[in-house]
């Protein structure tokens, strides 16, 4: 080295680090891994990633093209990398019936290395592995960035940001092109494909301002936050989930219900929402003066009002004062109602997960008592028509039908 490692890794400014930008690419092409090689020149990892790979365009700051391109014959000559000599050993080991570990063990690399060249690299009709086409494939394959499977395909893009306007999410799109099309492999994405085009900056596969129809309504991932810790405040007995039948533990009966209610602005004003647990059935409680318990009794009574009796099972609710008069709704509607323990969300996880969906429709921080009835069912019944991994993609609406045709 002609030059001396900086002590220091206070940023730069406008400097160039010629000499640490050479010695960097020169260790990376020796097979010295990122974080090992940025710890010996002195740089910050995501210098050293700009030097190898370039910078996207983005909003602030201008596109910058790699330091230096590799051409294939250097990119197949690291040690990271199989080489073309390498790739001949292969194939006569293989011709001789050789095991991938003894191939491995003869040129001191992974048995999973060689496992995946021979299923990526070899003949895509015959599965016979030809070194020379093999290291043509990994030459082809190589090169960064990658044109993005959305971006190439209009009619997929456009099937893609249609749903989101329907406020389907990824998943559920991605398993909807599945099933769409079920002979084209080139519309089929995973939904971390379409979380990548609408968040990643700099592709444009997707429009940015999708990310208001997610459920979420961010342009970015952020870890979940727990849930404000709520107290007893009854002066009626609660009965605890731990009570609750087995049958409803396993959602193989139905019939079992979970409630809570999503809070408006000033928490001046609700929603109630119940899930059915087997069938994730919602439904939603109209609420347009306050939620006190009075009112909570009488709306939940007049909710479920239209069900039939092996559909009211039990319902289970947090510890909120909206139900205090618990007991009181019980014997009206001879359903017995069990409380989750303090600051355990995930007891009532189907009915947590449509608040979330609910959100959508019912922003945080907005005046809910302004929705009428039809509009609440016409909400509701726009959330059970989409279709639920759980379900086997299935809409909520089909197997509460299914389970009301099987009764009658």
């Amino acid at each position: 080295m002609d030059f001396e490692i900086r002590e220091g890794r206070a940023p730069q400014g406008r400097r160039k680090l010629t000499s640490e930008r050479e010695h960097y690419l020169a260790l990376v092409q020796q097979g010295v891994s990122n974080k090992e090689a940025c710890r010996i020149v002195g740089v910050n990892p995501r210098t050293a990633r700009e030097w190898r790979t370039g910078r996207p365009e983005g909003r602030k700051k201008r596109p910058r093209p790699p330091a230096r391109r590799a051409s294939a014959a250097e990119a197949s000559s690291r040690s990271r990398y199989l080489s073309q000599e390498e790739r001949l050993t292969i194939a006569d080991l293989v011709r001789e019936g050789a095991s991938i570990r003894s191939i491995a063990a003869t040129l001191g690399r992974s048995p999973s290395t060689i496992s995946r060249e021979v299923r990526r690299n070899g003949h895509p009709t015959s599965g016979d592995y030809r070194p020379c086409a093999a290291q043509s494939r990994a030459d082809a394959r190589r090169p960064r960035p990658k044109p993005g499977k959305i971006g190439q395909n209009p009619e997929l893009r456009a099937y893609i940001q249609d749903h989101l306007h329907k406020r389907w999410s990824p998943e559920q799109i991605s398993q909807s092109l599945r099933r769409s099309f079920p002979d084209r492999p080139e519309m089929h994405v995973c939904h971390e494909t379409i979380y990548q085009a609408l968040y990643v900056q700099g592709r444009g596969e997707l429009r940015r301002e999708l990310t208001r129809a997610l459920r979420t309504g961010r342009a970015m991932r952020k870890p979940r936050r727990l849930a404000q810790r709520r107290q007893p405040r009854y002066s009626a007995p609660m009965v605890m989930i731990s009570e609750r039948p087995a049958e409803a533990d396993d959602r193989a009966v139905p019939g079992h219900w979970e409630g809570d209610c999503i809070i408006g602005k000033n928490q001046a004003s609700a929603i109630g929402t119940l899930v059915e647990r087997t069938t994730r059935y919602v439904m939603l409680v109209h609420l347009p003066i306050d939620r006190s318990a009075e009112r909570m009794r009488d709306a939940l009574l007049d909710t479920i009002a239209t069900l039939p009796a092996h559909l009211k099972r039990s319902l289970t609710w947090d510890q909120g004062s909206e139900m205090g008069r618990h007991h009181e709704f019980s014997v009206a509607a001879d359903m017995p109602v069990y409380f989750c323990d303090p600051a355990c969300p995930w007891q009532r996880g189907s009915n947590q997960n449509a608040n979330g969906l609910l959100r959508q429709y019912f922003p945080r921080g907005t005046d809910l008592s302004v929705h009428t009835r039809e509009q609440l069912d016409a909400v509701a019944a726009e959330l059970n028509a989409r279709p639920r991994k759980t379900l086997d993609w299935d809409t909520p609406a089909e197997r509460l039908a299914m389970l009301l045709t099987a009764s009658n």
